[in-house]
């Protein structure tokens, strides 16, 4: 009795036996391969941020280190430009004015007598706001997914070293 039991068992799976075993299993690869694609264009996503925030935290500095020197500035119609003007000193240090703006392409330039140079591109907003006759503050938002929304905010506020050198 115990061998034809045994070999009843002999025919294997059948086919809805199989179908559901398929079934599950690509159940399970579609979780799987969500889960890492999202995961991966999360990853993505987090590195070009990362990218857009060095870039706009870089520009800031330049901007910051650039009118820190300065004598004296001229704040532009609307404090989308600020023209910073230096000391004459008899070192290297030749430059006279360097105006920072806001094009009308959304990018942060720079402007001297030797050309335009773009520090920053996605630029949704530059201010500067005088708070006194040598302190400024700079508000910049850079905007990197094209949504109107700001994604990244630097806020800082600038003293003037050589004020009225």
């Amino acid at each position: 009795m115990i061998k034809k039991i045994w070999r009843n068992n002999l025919k294997g799976f059948s086919l809805i036996e199989l179908m559901v075993v398929v079934v599950i299993l690509s159940l399970i690869v579609l979780g799987l391969v969500t889960f890492f694609t999202g995961g991966a264009r999360s990853w993505i996503s987090g590195q070009s941020q990362l990218t857009a925030q060095r870039s706009a935290r870089q520009a800031m500095d330049y901007m910051v280190r650039e009118i820190r020197e300065g004598k004296n500035y001229t704040i532009g119609a609307g404090n989308s430009s600020i023209t910073i003007s230096y000391p004459n000193t008899p070192d290297t240090f030749t430059k006279d004015q360097v105006t920072y703006k806001l094009s009308a392409d959304n990018k942060l330039q720079r402007e001297t007598d030797g050309g335009t140079n773009t520090l920053l591109n996605d630029v949704i907003a530059l201010s500067f706001t005088p708070l006194d006759l040598s302190n400024i503050r700079i508000l910049l938002k850079v905007d990197m997914d094209n949504d109107t929304k700001p994604d990244i905010s630097l806020n800082t506020e600038v003293n003037l070293r050589n004020y009225y050198l």
